[in-house]
């Protein structure tokens, strides 16, 4: 489970430190922060998978992912360099990522890809027991590995720190790059944990949405990231998963209803049996309320679940009769996975937080920098 995250000079984000718990909630007005932070750990995920540069170039490009300060950094004389800082520390070891801009010499070469980040620095540690009993609080930090520009030392599996010999890109993490278990055990641990990160922002409900169609039907313990694979994963949840928990949730949603998966030969198609209705009702009827629902339920049932799920605005479409369902389901969810959920209902966050007994983080905007209500900050 990751305890803390910290975020440096990311948009909204000038600097914050946020201990996490097993349900995250997170609250606040519209341009608060909420989603730089959610897009914060999508950046980390991405940036193992070796997407960090086509990430940041979707965003506009490295300039614009930079904090813009507020009026007491405006009049410094001196101003720190311009960092983006990402980072985490789970219960074993942490990781920061450090990404700046390109240095002059690389402006001065005449490249088109002056808007490219630039790995300034990447740490891996371990956190160990306290060396001494009297040192109940204080943390064992061990380098497992230290990368500037050009180079990278890591520590091996003889416990020996190493130069690593081969040619890293600039533009790139080293979680992406360096992928040698039997090596480096440690820092393919950190990979994998980051990489098992899953986040849903959108799922379409359009008539045309492939969520509505009949779907190739195979064994689908994880949903797609816009639940394209919407009837293989439900069944799929109903044959290994909880199925009895996903039944239960949909009936208590809507008011009693069945989920029904069809299959005609390597397709699937989803119904829906309603009481009072003579038939069932085809997927292409259910309304975007009802086919949203589904598709949350298929990402907090995986039977495969993540080390982080994150979903962000999950009450969108969904009529407020139903939002004590959904606070159900991610707060069963939330005892198999960590979760982070971003959301503008506060009737959502209150279920959540009546059911589950962990309170919110309600968000704020002060002096043009994203700040946490209260004292849910990390120490």
């Amino acid at each position: 489970m990751i305890k803390q995250i910290h975020v440096c000079g990311y948009r909204s984000v000038r600097d914050l430190d946020l201990a996490l718990r097993p349900i995250n909630v997170l609250t606040g007005p519209n341009g608060c922060g909420k989603s730089n932070l959610y897009n914060s750990l999508v950046l980390m995920a991405r940036a193992a998978q070796g997407q960090l540069a086509r990430a940041i170039a979707e965003e506009g490009g490295t300039p614009s992912v930079f904090w813009a300060g507020g009026e007491r950094v405006r009049y410094q004389r001196k101003k720190p360099p311009k960092r983006v800082v990402l980072g985490f520390e789970a219960e074993k070891f942490g990781y920061e990522l450090q990404i700046g801009l390109p240095s002059l010499n690389e402006h001065a070469l005449g490249t088109m890809f002056t808007l490219d980040p630039r790995v300034k620095e990447e740490s891996i540690w371990y956190i160990g027991p306290p060396t001494s009993a009297g040192a109940s609080d204080a943390k064992r930090l061990v380098a497992m590995l230290k990368r500037d520009e050009p180079s990278a030392w890591l520590r091996n599996a003889e416990g020996h720190m190493v130069t690593y010999p081969f040619r890293i890109s600039k533009h790139e993490s080293v979680l992406s790059q360096i992928i040698d278990p039997h090596l480096y055990p440690e820092i393919s641990a950190i990979r994998q944990q980051v990489l098992s990160w899953r986040f849903y922002h959108h799922f379409r409900t359009d008539l045309e949405s492939p969520v509505r169609q009949p779907q190739i039907g195979v064994y689908t313990p994880v949903l797609s990231h816009d639940g394209s694979d919407l009837a293989a994963a439900l069944q799929t949840i109903l044959e290994i998963g909880d199925g009895a928990a996903l039944c239960q949730t949909v009936a208590e949603a809507f008011g009693g209803a069945a989920l029904l998966i069809e299959a005609m030969d390597t397709l699937f198609s989803m119904k829906m049996k309603i009481p009072g209705l003579l038939r069932p009702l085809q997927s292409q009827e259910f309304s975007d309320g009802q086919v949203r629902f589904l598709c949350l339920c298929a990402a907090l049932l995986s039977p495969r679940p993540p080390s982080l799920l994150a979903v962000n605005e999950p009450e969108t479409s969904l009529h407020p009769d139903i939002l004590d369902a959904l606070a159900h389901l991610i707060v069963r969810a939330a005892k198999n996975t960590q979760l982070w959920i971003t959301t503008h209902s506060q009737p959502l966050a209150d279920r959540i937080e009546k059911h589950s007994g962990v309170p919110r983080v309600r968000l704020c905007m002060s002096d043009g920098e994203t700040q946490v209500e209260g004292d849910r900050k990390g120490a």
